[in-house]
């Protein structure tokens, strides 16, 4: 292709968003109800109230979906990515003010298909065109900051005070931060009980044949159960060891409640950690444990020295799975009483009230999301490329004969 060729080609998933875009942009952006519980009326771009307030948050929506399309700017592509989510906010903001003026007291607004759908194919544009550039672990870092303090500016500045899952929040803010203080305990503390367990089994089942073949088919078999099952086999077992044990009830060992999601969550996490860290300390390059035992390494300085730092992206990406796996099955302790964000769901499908389940949803997939994110440049720093050159390895001192 020559070098005019290459520069007007267009990107095969720009034109993919583009029409899948376009052709959304005819469907309903905002849903009118009477109430929180009836189903509502959705409403187009260019059917919300006022002259421009519809046509211009549409026009740049186009606009973005258009810029995506040149596959050799992926600063444009990225640039119309974010034209196209100001022009939802837009569409979000000033069309949900509009659509209440004048319709009652208990009228509530939300985000129909047509907004949801749209937000999704701007986004995947935006991780596309950042997928083409490439981007280093430090800039990835100052983007999903700036990403945050954007969304957190937004919200702070109260422009989707109107909407309806805003109204849910406002009406529930003491027991939203309790349920965020539980999710982020149930995900964060599984996942730091599931490392001291897992990396020294891992380390011991990658120095023993026999213990790895017995160990690994047994967490294996576990993680086959259904997280719904697995939830409910801990009740039974947590229960009867809060009444057979002497103070278990003091601690907070019941059959419902925190400890059994919180048990659950921990041996879902082990497959992870302990395949990953026998993966990662099999990758070590003989070569490597060679010259370290030419060194005079002992076997637990070529652990700490060699193989874990070798073997460390392994490692941290079995972590990253289990961080994201379980901050979305922490979702599920809400139907035991462990809390959560899984409290909101439950409630909202008790109740036939999709704003209350968008409450629990959208923090666990902002949550699981930002995870990702985190564990993907903490990996990629992780690696020898990304830390640039390693400095030489110290000569270990002779240690004295026992």
């Amino acid at each position: 292709m020559t070098p005019r060729g290459a520069a007007t080609a267009l990107s095969p998933p720009g034109v993919l968003f583009a029409v899948l875009g376009l052709a959304l942009t005819t469907a309903p952006v905002l849903t009118l109800a009477a109430n929180r519980i009836v189903t509502g009326q959705g409403a187009r771009a260019w059917e919300l109230p006022g002259a421009t307030t519809g046509l211009s948050g549409l026009f740049a929506v186009i606009a973005g979906l258009l810029l995506g399309l040149p596959a050799a700017w992926p600063r444009v592509r990225l640039a119309g990515a974010g034209l196209g989510l100001a022009g939802l906010l837009w569409l979000l903001t000033r069309g949900a003010s509009a659509l209440l003026e004048g319709a009652g007291e208990y009228a509530r607004v939300s985000p129909a298909a047509g907004f949801w759908c749209l937000l999704v194919i701007l986004l995947m544009l935006l991780a596309d065109a950042l997928a083409q550039m490439s981007p280093g672990p430090r800039l990835r870092a100052v983007l999903l900051a700036a990403g945050l303090a954007a969304l957190g500016a937004v919200l702070a500045s109260g422009a989707l005070a109107d909407l309806s899952i805003a109204q849910e929040y406002f009406s529930r803010a003491d027991a939203f931060a309790d349920a965020a203080l539980r999710h982020l305990g149930l995900a964060f503390g599984s996942l730091a009980a599931a490392a001291c367990i897992g990396f020294p089994l891992g380390i011991y089942c990658a120095r023993r044949m026999r213990m790895r073949d017995a160990v690994l088919p047994v967490l294996s078999f576990l993680q086959t159960i259904p997280s719904l099952a697995m939830f409910g086999l801990m009740i039974p077992v947590l229960g009867w060891v809060g009444d057979s044990l002497p103070g278990a009830r003091a601690l907070g060992i019941a059959g419902i409640g925190f400890a059994p999601a919180f048990l659950a969550l921990v041996l879902y996490s082990l497959l992870p950690v302990v395949g990953n860290t026998v993966a990662g300390l099999a990758a070590v390059p003989a070569a490597a444990l060679e010259a370290a035992r030419g060194m005079g390494m002992t076997p637990r300085q070529r652990l700490f020295r060699v193989e874990l730092p070798l073997g460390l992206p392994v490692l941290l990406a079995g972590l990253r799975i289990v961080l994201v796996q379980n901050i979305g099955l922490a979702v599920i302790a809400g139907l035991i009483g462990g809390g959560g964000f899984g409290t909101f769901v439950f409630q909202g499908l008790n109740q036939t009230a999709t704003d209350l389940i968008l409450l629990g949803a959208l923090p666990t997939v902002l949550l699981a999301l930002v995870a990702a994110i985190v564990m993907d440049i903490l990996v990629d720093l992780a690696r020898p490329s990304g830390r640039g050159t390693p400095p030489p390895p110290k000569t270990p001192k002779a240690e004295a004969p026992a």
